[in-house]
């Protein structure tokens, strides 16, 4: 009698992910500020606005994988030290000045954001391969010719878009192809692969909640601009 492997139906991670979140994506795309923005129609202040409400949750972010850099689970995450906190930070002083972090207020939907990864970096983080998903393979991907329109749309520089520029780790393709692998084998470590997926589904709501309210509070009230 010969033996057979059995040969999982499951799909990877990210394809998951992929496919969990796909009209999630569409959505994303088509509301709020990210819509604008998308559209060449944002304005300075909503894109300010929108990064320092995103800055919390990429220091939770990194900082979560940090804290979990030995376990088998996140260590193929945290080989890559993408920075983007601090990328984020320094565009925020070119574009508002050094005082942006008092001057431009941080959003309920912004902290929520913040909140939800800091939840999903407890027991063993698993959960945290969602949120690099969402907004590191978006950085790599979509966010690429997000750059591209806020340079031609609002005239912005190389020193207020590093979010965007990876060109000091790796060539961005490349980036990205070996991040994605790095995705996949964290996934594959993990335990409970549907709670990966279903934090993903959550990241992207988290997302467009922020996108709706940055584009409320522009239409709402003035933002003040640093004196």
């Amino acid at each position: 009698m010969v033996s057979v492997t059995a040969v999982s139906d499951e799909p990877s991670v990210v394809t998951a992910l992929y496919l969990r979140t796909k009209a999630l994506h569409l959505e994303a795309e088509r509301t709020g500020i990210v819509a604008d923005i998308l559209r060449g129609a944002a304005s300075r202040d909503g894109y300010v606005l929108l990064m320092r409400n995103l800055h919390p949750a990429y220091r939770e972010l990194e900082d979560g994988i940090e804290r979990h850099r030995n376990s088998p689970i996140l260590a193929p995450l945290a080989r890559w030290c993408l920075a983007r906190t601090s990328a984020i930070a320094a565009d925020l002083t070119a574009l508002a000045g050094p005082n942006w972090a008092e001057q431009w207020p941080l959003l309920p939907e912004g902290e929520a954001y913040a909140r939800t990864i800091t939840l999903a970096a407890e027991g063993d983080g698993s959960r945290l391969i969602a949120h690099a998903y969402t907004r590191y393979l978006g950085d790599l991907n979509g966010g690429q010719i997000v750059r591209r329109l806020l340079e031609k749309s609002l005239g912005l520089g190389a020193s207020e878009l590093s979010h965007y520029d990876f060109s000091a780790i790796a060539e961005p393709a490349t980036l990205k192809s070996d991040y994605r692998q790095a995705l996949e084998r964290a996934g594959a470590a993990a335990a409970a692969s549907d709670a990966i997926v279903k934090e993903g589904a959550h990241a992207f709501e988290c997302n467009i909640a922020l996108s709706v309210a940055v584009q409320r509070r522009l239409a709402d009230t003035l933002v003040p601009r640093p004196s």
